[in-house]
């Protein structure tokens, strides 16, 4: 075996392989019993996070913000919402995060503020104002009705008129949330110098949500439908799916000013990942992270749907590698906008094991991965009944989508703590409740069993360390039935260490699976599998238990 790679602060490629692990801070330790979790709660658990092995923390929304969405409505980009801290417990939080060998990313929403922001507020209180321009507005059509056609994700029009100017304003998510108008050079001058700001309190990185909205169509013109609609990534009961959003974001304006964005980071020598949500979203991750100057990685909602199949998997990858012109792809599974993984690929009655598969599959891919927190203790997807339902988006669509509160409950820390120890062991109620089969997957009871997905994951982590290929290598398919991924991970030139060949069964019963086209490979051990979920190989042969994994390493004339 080779030696770690180097993920210490003074590595510039930290990136290129990492694992982020994703906080959603109202849920995730509550440290002043007010039952909304906070950055103290965050500190005090950095010693857990730093134990996974992960590389960093991607910290969602802590500004001040109404709250109308849970912090993605941001009403000052430079402050502390008061509900999680002050900006001492941040700086604080980015030092300890340091002193555990973790970096520390956090979420910017640049392309939409509050309704509630400064700038908002005069923007809207005429139309000859110094910030008149710094919201997308325009005039009603001649009948009165919006200037376009274009949807919110949250539903409804993507306009909302506004009395005070008599004019719409643009809103692509809540009537709450009005998009920033990035065609005005002062805005992207502000947006630019607000994360200066961060970048000066010592971040290493951030997470841009929504990043291709920054801009729109000048014209105003209208989008098309869509020639096949989108039940992926959006909910069969949202309209939104019926266009082609061809109009409404993802403009070429956009690309200059990610460059802008990326000449800022490099001079502190920070890294990011931007959200891509689009029509083609694999064409736009490679757009937005081709040649060095733009994102440092992107990531989509490709493997963030309920499509689990292998044959998915594998042709989501595929297809990226094959746009991409030099850029770094980031893979999630697993976030607090969607179902939990377990849930929502492994089904109702995955068990904990199915946590395993998935997150050494996650890791096997070629690219950064973003993690998000609970799912290494596999956690499945909790039911909100509506009356304690929070998601103004699940609350507009349900019953037919119950929204994201189902991912996004406490974190059971200690199982026979009110709440499974999410306020400590103080006895409040949480912003959202949490479900009984959470505190019994709670980190305590996970530590307690050598054989959890806790456990495995530190596993995991650390033994995929050792191994330079599975952490920034090249990467090919080989052919196999479903429910079989087979994929082969080479190293880089330079990185050294051995070639694997990984094969993973998604599937929960046990298959005996023909690879005539597999390399030759000596089987690995130290991955975290025990035997009952460890494949066994007679030559082109191999028995995969269900949930079932193969790591082998490529015998030296099967390498390149």
């Amino acid at each position: 075996m080779t030696q770690a790679l180097s993920t210490t602060p003074h590595d510039p490629h930290w990136w290129r392989g990492g694992v982020i692990y994703q906080i959603y801070p109202r849920s995730f330790a509550d440290s002043n019993g007010d039952g909304v979790g906070d950055l103290p709660g965050i500190i005090d658990k950095l010693p857990y996070v730093a134990s996974l092995g992960v590389d960093a923390v991607w910290i969602s929304p802590f500004f001040k913000s109404p709250m109308k969405d849970f912090g993605y409505d941001i009403s000052d980009y430079r402050d502390i919402d008061p509900l999680f801290g002050t900006l001492a417990d941040f700086d604080r939080l980015v030092a300890v995060a340091h002193q555990h060998g973790l970096k520390v990313m956090i979420d910017q929403v640049l392309s939409h503020t509050s309704d509630q922001h400064e700038w908002f507020k005069e923007s809207r209180s005429s139309r000859d104002n110094p910030k008149a321009d710094w919201y997308v507005w325009a005039d009603a059509r001649p009948d009165g009705t919006p200037p376009t056609n274009w949807l919110s994700v949250f539903g409804g029009s993507s306009w909302q008129w506004d009395s005070r100017r008599r004019q719409y304003y643009l809103h692509n998510f809540l009537t709450s949330q009005p998009d920033l108008n990035f065609h005005c050079e002062a805005v992207q001058q502000q947006i630019l110098d607000d994360v200066q700001f961060w970048l000066d309190r010592g971040v290493d990185g951030f997470r841009f949500d929504a990043c291709n909205f920054h801009f729109h169509d000048r014209q105003l013109r209208d989008n098309p439908p869509a020639a096949t609609r989108d039940t992926k990534s959006v909910q069969a009961s949202n309209p939104y799916g019926f266009q082609r959003h061809l109009y409404d974001k993802t403009q070429p304006e956009n690309i200059a000013f990610l460059e802008k964005l990326r000449a800022r980071l490099n001079a502190h020598g920070a890294a990011c990942v931007g959200e891509v949500g689009d029509d083609d979203s694999l064409a736009t991750m490679a757009a937005y992270t081709a040649g060095g100057n733009k994102l440092h990685m992107a990531y989509s909602f490709n493997l963030l749907t309920n499509e689990n199949t292998a044959a998915y998997v594998r042709q989501q990858v595929e297809d990226l590698e094959a746009r991409m012109q030099g850029g770094w792809p980031c893979w999630s599974i697993g976030n607090h906008d969607v179902q939990r993984v377990l849930t929502r690929w492994g089904g109702p009655q995955a068990t904990p094991d199915y946590s395993k598969l998935a997150l050494a599959m996650l890791l096997s891919l070629r690219g950064s991965a973003c993690w998000y927190q609970g799912d290494e203790l596999g956690l499945p997807e909790a039911e909100i009944p509506f009356e304690l339902l929070q998601d103004p988006y699940g609350i507009t669509f349900w019953p037919e989508f119950k929204g994201r509160d189902g991912c996004r409950t406490p974190m059971p820390w200690a199982s026979k703590l009110p709440n499974a120890g999410f306020s400590g062991d103080r006895t409040v109620r949480p912003w959202l409740p949490v479900p009984p089969e959470h505190a019994a997957r709670a980190v305590d009871v996970n530590d307690a069993d050598l054989g959890s997905p806790l456990h495995f994951t530190r596993r995991f982590l650390a033994w995929r360390k050792t191994l330079p290929a599975l952490v920034r290598g090249s990467i090919r398919f080989i052919d196999a039935l479903e429910p079989v991924l087979a994929l082969v991970r080479e190293p880089e030139a330079g990185d050294g260490g051995p070639g694997v060949f990984a094969v993973f069964n998604l599937g929960a019963q046990a298959v005996d699976v023909e690879l005539p086209g597999a390399p030759d490979s000596t089987p690995l051990a130290g991955h975290g599998f025990d035997a009952a979920h460890t494949a066994r190989r007679e030559g082109a042969r191999l028995s995969l238990p269900g949930w079932g994994a193969y790591f082998g390493q490529l015998q030296s004339s099967a390498q390149r």
